[in-house]
């Protein structure tokens, strides 16, 4: 319940501070890539790596829009280069990726041979899964994969595809100091029984 409310202090505090004339104001949605240490990018990928009946959310098609952490950081390196006023969403167009195409990509970087398993989203609900914790990047909400960037993009950020963030991600992975791990990564994604006891009892629509 704090987190909502210091971001808005922060911004409240730089505007009554230094006015909305010296103010850039960048509200980033969800930021993945290399060196991640929530761990949601990296705990799909896992599971995708070691195969099998992989429990999908929802439906292949639905839009999401994350963005990769090196263009957000171009992009605040710029606004402060420039002298950027204003308030800006940080997130890639909206329509563009999906969470189908991101899972395609993470059977593409780790070259695995998992079966995407596509439960509706009602059935998830009502098997009480955790939106966001228990099946990373998740969420039912119409508003958190909406969130209107374009002011961003005129004004210079450029976001990557995310099947690139996806394999430089993976390739970090492969190579990563795990000692860096951050705990909360730890308390992501779903158990293993619990998701085989999931695909075992969902029921299919004629």
């Amino acid at each position: 319940t704090r987190y909502g409310y210091q971001k808005a202090g922060c911004e409240r505090a730089v505007m009554e501070t230094y006015g909305a004339g010296r103010s850039v104001i960048l509200r980033p949605g969800v930021v993945l890539g290399p060196r991640e240490y929530v761990g949601r990018l990296p705990w799909w990928l896992r599971r995708v790596a070691e195969g099998g009946r992989v429990l999908a959310p929802g439906s292949p098609e639905r839009s999401i829009q994350p963005a990769d952490v090196r263009d957000l950081a171009v992009f605040a390196l710029r606004a402060a280069e420039r002298g950027l006023s204003g308030i800006y969403n940080v997130a890639a167009p909206i329509g563009r990726e999906t969470f189908g195409g991101m899972l395609q990509a993470c059977a593409g970087a780790t070259q695995s041979r998992a079966e995407f398993v596509w439960v509706p989203d009602e059935q998830l609900l009502a098997h009480g899964v955790r939106q966001w914790s228990e099946i990373p990047l998740w969420r039912t909400f119409p508003g958190v994969w909406r969130v209107e960037a374009a002011a961003a993009q005129r004004a210079g950020l450029s976001c990557r595809p995310l099947a690139a963030t996806v394999v430089d991600t993976w390739s970090w992975m492969l190579n990563a100091d795990r000692n860096g791990v951050d705990e909360r990564a730890l308390e992501l994604g779903m158990s293993p029984g619990r998701e085989q006891q999931i695909l075992a009892s969902v029921t299919w629509e004629s």
